[in-house]
């Protein structure tokens, strides 16, 4: 009787222990906090405009419906998509992997086998010789998890997985940005094209004119060889076009996953100028961007395996439990004469390992360090491109407006000096100087208005891809 009270006694010690234990137990490691960063709160370049809010969908607002279908194909088909979305797969499986150890395994483990014993040894054969053995058993471990492994582990696995959706949310931004200034870039060397074409349609009208004045004899072959040097010179001006288009739309097809990808002619000009963000739009505007997003779920995770690498420094508890038959014969394995039962307890405790432990501690913490100072680099690095688009859009507009007075400027220089020279007060040259600076005033308007849309397409990626002025 006393050995059983004393055994009754010392079970409801160590569970009052084991119940303690659980309820002290705490993680070890810091908790994640955000790091402050030391940027304004506002950006420094500021826009005119008013609209307070854009979607993500900002491609919408250049309302091309061609633009909308590039987009929704590149994000289908997309190699680096696919890429990213299988990463997400991979990091989705990983975290329930280590989540799966917070409880307990169950396995079946069965055995048959035959054996001799000696019969020459120290201890009498009390049964045939050779003989069989069968044993069938589930078994059961557990991982008490006091110092927090187990939940740092499964914090860092689920901020590992959330860091590759980011990653596939930056590579779907950059992609739609890509596909959008490529877009932009086919549709200005569109618009070159044709006012090339209209451009050399009159220079060689007007070669023809001076051939006729040749033949009337009212100028000299000078004029005609210049007229020659100028129609040729633009002809070759539109077969680099020609060639920068053909380029372009072979980088649209690999951006979308349609290699045959055909796209009829379409001008810059229609596409209207889309919304800007209003003045003091805050910086914390930045935590929406996923490469943001992403560089904090990595020092997240980081911060995790810290605890995860200082558990080991101390003691691992496991309960072992095992319930089955055995016996020399199969058919008698399930009755009761032949069951078997196990039930344990055991600790791991390092004692010495030559600092292998803690120098792994070192490594998870220096790892911090790193996924920190990337952290930093990312803000730092949003905060400077937002302000770099918000500069580009405003100078942008300015340089298109002074482009455009030029080109209405070269145009009426250019009707002047065609009424001059028909009417003999000037010479050839003076024409020719004239369609020499529309072409190119006309061309500078054309990609003065494709840098203003993609400066647009850049402060939306440097935005995360919208904004709310209320964050």
């Amino acid at each position: 009787m006393m050995s059983s009270s004393v055994f009754n006694i010392t079970k409801a010690i160590l569970l009052a222990l084991v119940v303690l234990l659980f309820a002290g137990c705490k993680s070890l490691g810091l908790d994640y906090q955000r790091p402050a960063m030391a940027i304004p709160e506002q950006f420094t370049e500021v826009s005119v405009a008013a609209d307070n809010k854009v979607s993500n969908s900002w491609w919408t607002l250049y309302q091309d419906k061609t633009l909308n279908d590039l987009v929704a194909l590149a994000q289908q088909n997309n190699t680096d998509i696919k890429i990213a979305v299988a990463r997400i797969e991979e990091a989705d499986a990983a975290m329930r992997e280590v989540g799966a150890e917070t409880f307990p395994t169950v396995n079946l483990d069965a055995k048959a086998a035959r054996s001799r014993v000696t019969e020459a040894g120290a201890f009498p054969v009390f049964s045939s010789n050779p003989r069989n053995n069968y044993i069938a058993q589930f078994g059961t471990s557990f991982e008490i998890d006091f110092w927090g492994k187990l939940r740092r582990a499964k914090e860092s696995a689920r901020a590992q997985a959330l860091s590759s959706r980011y990653a596939k949310d930056t590579v779907a931004l950059s992609l739609s940005g890509l596909v959008a200034n490529n877009y932009l870039i086919l549709r200005s060397l569109d618009s070159q094209i044709v006012i090339s074409q209209d451009n050399l349609k009159s220079r060689e009208d007007s070669l023809a004119l001076t051939k006729r004045r040749l033949e009337g004899g009212v100028v000299s072959a000078l004029d005609v060889h210049q007229a020659e040097v100028a129609s040729a010179n633009l002809r070759a001006l539109l077969a680099e076009l020609t060639k920068l288009r053909a380029i372009t739309l072979h980088q649209l097809a690999l951006l979308t996953g349609t290699l045959d990808l055909k796209l009829s002619v379409a001008e810059i000009e229609s596409l209207p100028i889309p919304p800007t963000p209003p003045a003091g739009l805050p910086s914390s505007l930045l935590e929406a961007r996923p490469d943001v997003r992403r560089a904090e779920q990595q020092l997240i995770s980081a911060n995790a395996n810290i605890g995860v690498a200082k558990a080991a420094l101390y003691p691992t508890i496991s309960l072992t439990a095992a319930l089955g038959g055995e016996s020399l014969a199969l058919s008698d394995v399930l009755k009761s004469a032949a069951r078997i039962w196990t039930g344990g307890l055991t600790l791991h405790l390092p004692i010495f390992d030559s600092g292998k432990t803690g120098a792994q501690v070192e490594q998870a913490s220096a790892k911090q360090k790193q996924a920190l100072a990337e952290y930093e680099r990312a803000v730092q690095n949003a905060f400077r491109e937002v302000n770099d688009a918000l500069i580009s859009v405003r100078q942008s507009a300015e340089r298109e407006s002074a482009l455009n007075e030029s080109q209405v400027a070269a145009k009426k220089a250019l009707e002047i000096s065609k009424n001059r020279y028909q009417s003999g007060y000037s010479a050839y040259l003076e024409v020719l100087d004239a369609q020499r600076v529309y072409n190119e005033a006309a061309l500078a308007f054309v990609q003065s208005r494709q840098a203003r849309l993609v400066a647009t397409v850049e402060l939306f990626k440097a935005l995360g891809g919208g904004w709310h002025s209320d964050l």
